[in-house]
């Protein structure tokens, strides 16, 4: 019985797949960025609710004008989402803690956070990441103001079948809308414990059919800066598609790294930028991008700590830099 009960595991999750890609641009990498960052926190730690760690920034403009950044904070046991606006991006107002796990559902009482945000009709649309530690899947939950939401009773992204890439835990969601259908960019973990990225696209943000393509993007090789697994995608368009993501080490130090791709499945890696903390506050750890396509300029929200680890109590609080187009093109 235990080989028809695994195929029949399987060929659910089959249910879930298809091959698919973004719409395709036809545009090259001619285009270099280089990276500036201001050399201090942009938000920082305080007691409370975020005084372990204040990191995951997602950043985007809110119903007023102003930016949102839907940020995460860990105080000791628990993850939890934050609310804090800004008009310049730089100076931002603490609004507190929005978001929290539920014990008593499927969420457990580790984390609510590590989310994604989107503004759509008026309506906040935020993926987070939710389970226990190592075991983790996509929620989503809306809300009109920011501060009060409503959570869908069930995970929107599920775990992939027994043997997949994504088998153990998925998170780090990061979701951009392409000619009216969403496209979901996350991590994955397999039983033995390796960390790579993957696509999944849906067409209401609730439903998700992920691609067969996945993993998008794997690990670099030895003794690169992402040799031991990839996290925390950011992607944006512009003549073409760009992710940000965070590689780590094998001392777990992190850093970010550039990929392109033409279509959103198929992506290179780029040499440079390799983005490191250069500053004591982050010094160990550079990672979970939030960006703004700003003209010809890219906005980058970055978590920096100055403890390696793969998780947290990285002494963690938020960044701000700037990807421009390279001077020397």
């Amino acid at each position: 019985m235990k080989p028809l009960l695994l195929l029949s595991v399987t060929l659910c999750g089959c249910g879930r797949y298809a091959d698919f890609a973004l719409p395709t641009v036809n545009a090259s990498t001619g285009q270099n960025y280089e990276w500036r960052a201001e050399s201090v926190p942009v938000l920082k730690r305080s007691p409370g609710w975020d005084g372990v760690d204040a990191l995951n920034p997602v950043v985007i403009v809110g119903r007023d004008g102003r930016l949102v950044n839907f940020y995460s904070g860990f105080d000791g046991r628990t993850w939890h989402t934050g609310l804090a606006t800004s008009s310049d991006g730089l100076n931002w107002k603490r609004e507190g803690r929005v978001l929290s796990p539920d014990p008593q559902t499927w969420e457990g009482g580790y984390i609510a956070a590590n989310g994604t945000a989107r503004l759509v009709n008026g309506e906040y649309l935020y993926w987070y990441q939710a389970g226990e530690m190592g075991h983790t899947r996509i929620g989503l939950a809306r809300s009109r103001d920011g501060r009060t939401w409503v959570k869908e009773p069930l995970p929107v992204l599920e775990l992939g079948p027994r043997g997949a890439w994504d088998e153990v835990s998925i998170g780090d969601p990061d979701v951009i809308l392409v000619n009216g259908t969403y496209y979901m960019y996350y991590l994955g973990q397999d039983r033995a414990r390796q960390q790579r990225l993957g696509v999944a696209r849906s067409s209401d943000g609730v439903t998700w059919t992920k691609s067969r393509s996945s993993p998008v993007l794997e690990l670099g090789e030895v003794s690169h800066f992402d040799e031991r697994g990839l996290g925390e995608p950011a992607v944006w368009q512009h003549n073409g598609y760009w992710m940000l993501y965070t590689g780590r080490d094998a001392k777990e130090e992190r850093r970010m790294g550039l990929a392109f791709s033409r279509d959103g499945v198929t992506w290179r890696k780029l040499s440079s930028p390799v983005i490191a903390g250069d500053q004591p506050w982050n010094s160990h750890v550079v990672c979970d991008a939030s960006v703004l396509l700003d003209g010809d300029k890219v906005r980058v929200w970055f978590g920096g700590g100055d403890v390696a680890h793969p998780a947290e109590r990285l002494n963690g609080e938020i960044g701000y830099g700037e990807l421009t187009k390279s001077k020397y093109q």
